[in-house]
């Protein structure tokens, strides 16, 4: 689970304006912190597949996320995946 400070954290840091809190690029900053710690989870209980789908659907979402915004403005969509590390 994300603390809220690290959440706010990641909006500041991810939003385009002052009251910006779920553009794409906030919500996919915001999944691939939860896939990150998630995915730590997962390797330590290996029979924990509930966490597994739930990692999976998160996956998912975000690969969905970063696909429309790929469609929208191509540049951020680069550079949010470099940012964070995601193969495209």
């Amino acid at each position: 689970m994300i603390s809220s400070e690290k959440k706010t954290k990641l909006v500041v840091d991810n939003q385009k304006s002052k009251v910006d809190t779920g553009s794409p690029e906030v919500q996919i900053a915001i999944m691939s912190e939860r896939i990150k710690e998630l995915t730590g989870h997962v390797q330590i209980h290996k029979h924990d597949f509930h966490s597994r789908r739930g990692l999976l659907q998160l996956v998912g979402k975000r690969k969905r996320l970063l696909a429309y915004l790929k469609r929208q403005d191509a540049q951020a969509h680069a550079d949010i995946a470099k940012k964070f590390g995601i193969r495209v």
